[in-house]
């Protein structure tokens, strides 16, 4: 359970930092090697933008999927995600001076997880007193299985990644997620929400199989409100190798729909490094 006005991250926590939340400078330079602050967005249609994120821990879903040659990978995030480790309870106010003393130039933040709406009281305070330090654009990247209006008032940008049937893990897990993977009427609240107040979000998809075709197009046949260029797609992998395996068909199907073909830019620029 979480504390009030208290928020769990994952350990990679808020990130890249040079500054530790009482101002003082931290040990080391962050995974990304550089001597400054912050990261680039690197999927989407944000991709490049100078960006903070905030990692919290904890997830809904259990997400394994099955490459080509039938191996598996499990979620690039596991340890925010269901293997848990080093998560850490953070206060609120700890949070802003760390997002304070490292923004710099900075004014957009990505909150992402795990599952940032398993905490979504918590997180809507965060946003609003995040807010009141300076006018940040505020991304959450969610797997869009929940909602909760209080906290969309509070964002801006809202990247929805529903997972396919290739996401289904081996037993035991495999029958929850795939019961709580896909929820269109969730989906659908969010882009209502954007389309009400003039705000933006992006479908974006992780292509394994060519099955997960089949079942996309059948998804947004159950939604309203979206153009082709909210749909992205992009290859499953959590390293060079497996992105690799799956570009071409991926680019094959963003071109013959229409879609947008999303990048995996961090692999390219910092490899399979946490917390960049």
């Amino acid at each position: 359970m979480v504390e009030k006005n208290k928020i769990i991250l994952a350990r990679d926590g808020v990130f890249p930092i040079t500054r530790n939340a009482k101002g003082e400078p931290v040990s080391s330079l962050p995974n990304s090697g550089l001597c400054c602050p912050g990261t680039i967005q690197g999927e989407g249609k944000l991709n490049g933008i100078p960006s903070l994120f905030i990692r919290l821990a904890g997830c809904n879903l259990h997400c394994i999927w099955t490459n080509p040659d039938g191996s598996l990978s499990p979620c690039d995030t596991a340890y925010a995600s269901y293997h848990i480790r080093q998560a850490r309870s953070c206060t609120l106010e700890e949070i802003c001076r760390l997002i304070g003393y490292n923004t710099g130039v900075i004014d957009h933040l990505v909150i992402t997880g795990g599952e940032p709406l398993l905490q979504h009281k918590e997180l809507t305070e965060l946003c609003i007193r995040l807010k009141k330090i300076k006018k940040f654009h505020i991304t959450l990247e969610t797997n869009a299985t929940l909602y909760a209006e209080e906290l969309a008032t509070q964002i801006d940008f809202f990247s929805l990644s529903p997972k396919l049937a290739g996401s289904i893990p081996p037993p035991p897990q495999n029958i929850l997620h795939d019961k709580q993977r896909l929820s269109p009427e969730t989906i659908q609240k969010f882009i209502s929400h954007t389309r009400t107040h003039n705000k933006d979000f992006q479908l974006k998809f992780v292509y394994s199989q060519e099955t997960d075709i089949t079942e996309i197009k059948t998804l947004l046949s159950c939604l309203t409100d979206w153009k082709k260029e909210d749909v992205l797609l992009m290859p499953q992998g959590g390293n060079s190798r497996d992105v690799e395996a799956n570009i071409q068909q991926t680019l094959r199907h963003c071109i013959e729909n229409g879609w947008r073909y999303c990048d995996r830019l961090h692999l390219a620029l910092f490899g399979s490094k946490e917390g960049v």
